[in-house]
């Protein structure tokens, strides 16, 4: 989230506008008000989708709220109690339910984000949320000059943003981690971004690459594993084990 200067933004773009998938804990959000609110006169404009009321509910009845400004802790409780908040600052609704639906209502508003956080579990756990299909629905809540960050690195989610029609460059890591944790995360845009690294664009064209796909956006998490295994064994593109070796990167979440 620090990669997308949301204070800065917040300066220049008023209101802001901010989707955030799988809002969870709430922290990306919290973060972004924050910034929003030491922005001066920024005002921020904001969506969430989350499954599940009780994680929300649950922060903001415990301590972990206390890391954040007293305005900003109002605006969490409120956003978990009642699922908005309206103040002259900070405009949101929290939209419950599955977000291959509730992304639908997103696009029926005609929001367009300057900013899309998009957190949910890994793919292996959470497939139906990394998929070509639902991902060109969240790149249609993209602005033109708006981007999309997630802490996914993965080959398959890479390649559905592409499929999306969106560019997408990495979040690097510290150099001194390349080996076990080659990047960060992943941020994608209509708009030219830098080239991926050569290791970054080759893993584009390994198995890992084989996108998670759910036509009727309501298939389960296991239904959309099988699927994606059987397109992978049929697949004639180079192994990702092979890749690795070849990078000398250690195994980790990129398949």
């Amino acid at each position: 989230m620090q990669q997308l200067q949301i204070g800065t933004w917040a300066a220049q773009r008023s209101p802001l506008r901010i989707l955030d998938v799988c809002y969870g804990l709430g922290y990306n959000t919290a973060a972004a008000l924050e910034s929003v609110l030491a922005a001066g006169d920024g005002r921020l404009q904001w969506l969430g989708l989350e499954l599940d009321p009780t994680v929300p509910q649950a922060v903001v009845s415990s301590e972990l709220i206390e890391e954040w400004s007293p305005p900003v802790q109002q605006m969490l409780r409120d956003l978990a109690q009642t699922g908005c908040h309206d103040s002259d600052r900070f405009q949101g609704q929290l939209l419950w339910g599955d977000a291959r639906q509730t992304i639908q209502e997103a696009i029926a508003q005609n929001f367009q984000a300057d900013a899309i956080f998009l957190d949910p579990f890994s793919p292996k756990r959470c497939p139906q949320l990394w998929t070509v299909e639902f991902l060109q629905l969240v790149a249609r809540c993209l602005a033109p000059q708006g981007r999309l960050v997630t802490y996914c690195r993965a080959a398959a989610v890479r390649t559905a943003l592409q499929l999306a029609g969106l560019q997408i460059t990495n979040l690097p890591a510290p150099a001194s981690a390349f080996a076990h944790r080659w990047s960060l995360g992943t941020i994608a845009a209509w708009e030219p971004l830098p080239p991926l690294s050569q290791a970054e664009q080759e893993h584009l064209h390994c198995r890992a690459a084989v996108p998670y796909r759910d036509p009727t956006l309501q298939d389960t998490a296991e239904v959309i594993r099988q699927r994606r295994d059987r397109e992978q064994q049929q697949s004639k593109l180079e192994s990702t084990s092979a890749w690795r070796r070849r990078w000398g990167l250690q195994a980790g979440n990129d398949s």
